[in-house]
Parts: structure tokens; C-alpha cells; sequence
């Protein structure tokens, strides 16, 4: 099984808030998740970045791998150096 830390769409038509997620990376990109690590809010100036910081390093050095938009708000979070 693979896991994957990934950004989850939540919030309003044309007002999008995001939750990073801890997800099996077959399960869809709303759908089933392991665990909630983080909230993203683009939408604020400057963005809100809200990261658990001790939950997602539990989760890197379990094997769980980023994807490129969550890699990017990990290091803006300083999980990542």
C-alpha cells in the first residue's frame, strides 16, 4: 500500500480551502483518508498554512510521500528542510 501526503479539496464553489491528508494514493482525491495533518486556505493574504508538525514527520518517516504541491507547503512549514 501506498501512502501519500496530498492536499483534499473542501469548502464552497469558487472558494476552496484545502486539507493536507494522510491518504492511500488509490482512494480518490475527496474520498477516504488515514489522517488529517494539516488546513490550507489560499484564499486568505498571505495564505494560511496550518501543519501538525509532529504528525507529519511521524508520517515521512513512516514512507509516506509527498506530492509536489504538498511538498511545497511541508517546507513553507518547515517539516521539510
Amino acid at each position: 500500500m501506498s501512502v501519500k501526503i496530498r492536499l483534499s479539496r473542501v469548502g464552497g464553489k469558487k472558494n476552496p480551502h484545502y486539507r493536507v491528508v494522510v491518504a492511500d494514493s488509490r482512494s480518490p482525491r475527496d474520498g477516504r483518508f488515514i489522517e488529517i495533518i494539516g488546513r490550507y486556505n489560499p484564499q486568505t493574504d498571505p495564505s494560511t498554512i496550518e501543519i501538525d508538525k509532529g504528525k507529519a514527520s511521524e508520517w515521512l518517516r513512516k514512507g509516506a510521500q509527498p506530492t509536489d504541491q504538498a511538498k511545497k507547503l511541508l517546507k513553507i512549514a518547515g517539516v521539510l528542510g
